[in-house]
């Protein structure tokens, strides 16, 4: 077999620097390879790149297997890094700086006429999504006690205000009241001014004294795209295209990108699966017009949601999208929300759109600490040795944290996973008990913390309050706050006692033990638990009061520890939604870990919609190929530190490059290569990072592939620029224009 993985890094300036590149085969040390302007042969090694550029640098790594001898190119252009499966190389750029991705004044334009005509004016015209002058709201549907929201709504007041958040954002409110029974309903928006975005929030409360009549089918999207933004009787030939993503059912397919072609007269539904809301698919899309340009469409709920997409025989596509099941009456005084709607709206080139996307994320959602995005973070675990932590105790942990140091890797983090809590005899999935094993490690947690804190380390560590297991402290103690009662099942977070205590709790448990990051897991679909206790008068009721006493509860743990970090987990990416993601980073993108193809396919995926994240390494110490393969923004290492004899040279390595160079796996992300699990092709992607004139290019050559080299065009240049590939194995640098990159390529 022959595999390959090259990364290269790009500076624009007026000459090109080289940073080197390298070729590893698994089971040996780097062998030399041969860079050039046009390919690179190499034995099969990966190079990658870390730190952040002014852009938000991203930076990546390849990797490789065990395998002979491949050609492979790596372009980085102002460092961009290239890692071909089978041959391993890393090219660094330096070139003029190139123009920024940013938004078009038409699409900024579109987006402010958009939310003018919804938030500010007041027609009861459907909302019309995607033209160059939109109709006014209402762009949301219920039925209320059985009438629906558009004759609703002419009956009820309304009242419209405004006001600045801050220089980037304009909050809108709309405020509708039920003279006849006190529901009011508030739509607050949001506006961006320096991105081509809108995001609403409904709410509904009863202000009377009296039960509500029936809301149901609430849609907090209800809207109408026409299949182009210009005006005119003219209709462009061709189709509605949805891009959207399978979700992380944990498998090769996790963050598989799909494409949907919705036809005239044609419907598609996407829905969540067991309440996870990134279970089955991603809710996040991208809706290319037949006429050019689209809409990016998000939807924000940690729960079930569902989505539909119906185009009618005259090509106009309605989406309507929002809670899967709603069907309740409201109590005086009480008040619930739905999903969060965004709407992004782009022209030109969808990639170029994806872009945007990923800078308004790291701009206005990506959680912070001190106000600056999260750094590079590298931590460790020895945990899958321990039968995660149900056997692990406090000497193996400082064994392990040690260890790491002898070999020269020095940890941001030490992750204890599952297990360190009472849970004999069944191990880490008895959960209920959160209380520190007493038995394993007398001295709590804490002895970790403070062992590894003049190392400038601290702990991450694993809960999953939401999964109670029979014959735990909270099964036995509060089965009224368990939906399954003293048998186990789901903590019920919509339960104003259990949601106190768990804050409390929890809360005494980060100080006492210095745990530095918050590592919350979820290995249960509630969708049956939520709607088994709903009454048929209150039907998503209980899931929506879950939703949001778990948002509730990690803004008050953000609140209380504003210089912690969340990790998102469940059962790997499965609730990685908008709202979960501006208040946690996912560091476990999946739980499906098998290194090579898997990893480079879940980055492929994953990184059109989450910029920030983060996957655990098996323990393939010495295989470039296989290591490279899986780099993120946030790097976790599970070698086999017991196991003295090893040379971890190559793993220091990839640290050291990682921390050079991962900086630019937060810039722009451009696939180069089409989606494949095929052995037998490359793969290839860039990161580019136009502000600094930096990027990262990765390629990886596959084991079966018959090319012994490709030759990827890159995107985003400036094509009157020089550039500088730097080989991170070899002395010296190529240069090439930023032309021959784009048109003849790398």
């Amino acid at each position: 077999m022959n595999q390959q993985a090259c990364s290269m890094i790009m500076k624009r300036t007026a000459t090109w620097k080289t940073a080197g590149c390298f070729v590893s085969v698994p089971g040996s040390h780097l062998l030399p390879g041969r860079c050039a302007t046009r390919s690179l042969t190499l034995p099969g090694a990966v190079d990658r790149m870390s730190s952040y550029p002014a852009c938000v640098r991203s930076s990546e790594i390849e990797s490789q297997q065990r395998l002979p001898m491949r050609n492979a190119f790596l372009f980085i252009r102002a460092n961009v890094l290239f890692t071909l499966t089978g041959a391993a190389v890393l090219w660094v750029m330096v070139v003029r700086l190139a123009s920024a991705t940013s938004p078009a004044a038409d699409e900024m334009a579109e987006a402010h006429s958009w939310a003018a005509a919804k938030f500010e004016k007041g027609t009861s015209d459907l909302g019309q999504a995607g033209r160059s002058t939109s109709s006014a709201e209402p762009f949301f549907s219920f039925t209320y006690n059985g009438r629906p929201s558009a004759e609703v709504l002419t009956t009820w007041t309304v009242q419209r205000t405004r006001r600045l958040l801050d220089e980037k954002r304009t909050q809108h409110t709309l405020t509708y009241r039920d003279p006849g029974t006190g529901v009011v309903l508030r739509c607050v928006g949001i506006q961006y001014g320096d991105f081509p975005t809108v995001e609403w929030t409904l709410y509904f409360r009863n202000a009377g004294d009296k039960e509500t009549p029936i809301l149901a089918d609430i849609c907090p999207l209800d809207i109408q795209v026409e299949a182009t933004a210009a005006e005119g009787p003219a209709k462009p030939a061709g189709e509605f295209r949805l891009h959207h993503h399978i979700g992380s059912p944990c498998s090769v397919e996790d963050y598989r990108p799909l494409e949907a072609v919705l036809a005239r007269g044609t419907a598609k539904r996407i829905t969540a699966a067991g309440g996870r809301p990134t279970n089955s698919h991603l809710s996040y899309f991208n809706l290319q017009r037949p006429g050019g340009g689209g809409l990016i469409i998000v939807v924000g709920w940690p729960g079930q949601w569902a989505a539909d997409f119906h185009c009618d025989e005259a090509g106009r596509l309605r989406i309507r999208a929002g809670q899967e099941a709603t069907r309740f009456k409201l109590l005086p005084g009480e008040e619930i929300r739905t999903p969060l709607m965004v709407l992004q709206f782009w022209k030109g080139d969808r990639l170029r759109a994806q872009n945007i996307w990923r800078r308004w994320m790291l701009a206005h959602n990506v959680p912070r600490l001190g106000g600056k995005l999260p750094p590079l973070l590298l931590s460790a675990s020895s945990s899958y040795y321990f039968d995660t932590m149900y056997r692990a105790d406090s000497t193996s942990q400082k064994f392990f944290f040690d260890r790491y140091w002898e070999e020269g890797m020095k940890l941001d983090y030490w992750w204890m996973d599952a297990g360190w809590y009472p849970c004999d005899p069944i191990g880490w999935p008895k959960t209920g008990s959160w209380e520190v094993d007493a038995r394993r490690f007398p001295n709590g947690l804490r002895e970790i913390s403070d062992y590894i804190q003049p190392q400038g380390a601290k702990t991450i560590v694993w809960f999953e309050p939401e999964r109670v297991h029979a014959g735990t402290w909270l099964a036995e103690h509060h089965p009224e706050w368990i939906l399954g009662g003293a048998k186990g099942g789901l903590l019920n977070l919509g339960h104003p006692e259990a949601w106190a205590w768990l804050v409390n709790h929890v809360d005494k448990l980060l100080v006492e033990q210095r745990i530095g990051l918050y590592r919350q897991d979820f290995n249960i679909d509630p969708l049956t638990r939520w709607r088994a206790a709903d009454a048929p008068d209150r039907q998503g009721m209980t899931e929506i009061k879950h939703v949001m006493g778990y948002l509730a509860y990690w803004d008050e743990l953000r609140r209380r520890h504003p210089e912690m970090l969340i990790d998102s987990c469940a059962s790997g990416g499965r609730r990685n939604d908008l709202e979960t993601l501006r208040r946690a980073v996912p560091l476990l993108r999946s739980d499906h870990l098998q290194p090579g193809i898997s990893q480079q396919c879940h980055t492929y995926g994953i990184a059109s919609w989450m910029p920030y994240f983060g996957q655990p390494m098996q323990d393939v110490w010495d295989n470039l190929y296989l290591m490279r393969s899986g780099l993120c923004p946030e790097l976790t290492l599970r070698f086999d530190m017991r196991k003295k004899q090893r040379d971890y040279a190559l793993a220091r390595r990839l640290v050291n490059d990682w921390r050079q160079f991962g900086r630019y796996f937060l810039g722009d992300y451009y696939p180069l290569t089409p989606y494949s699990q095929d052995r037998k092709v490359w793969m290839a992607w860039q990161f580019d990072c136009p502000e600094t004139g930096e990027g990262l290019v990765q390629a990886f050559r596959r084991e079966e592939s018959p090319e012994a080299s490709a030759r990827p065009r890159l995107v985003g240049l400036d094509p009157n620029a020089n550039y500088t590939l730097t080989n991170l194995d070899i002395a010296g640098a190529t240069e090439m224009t930023g032309r021959e990159l784009l048109e003849t390529g790398l």
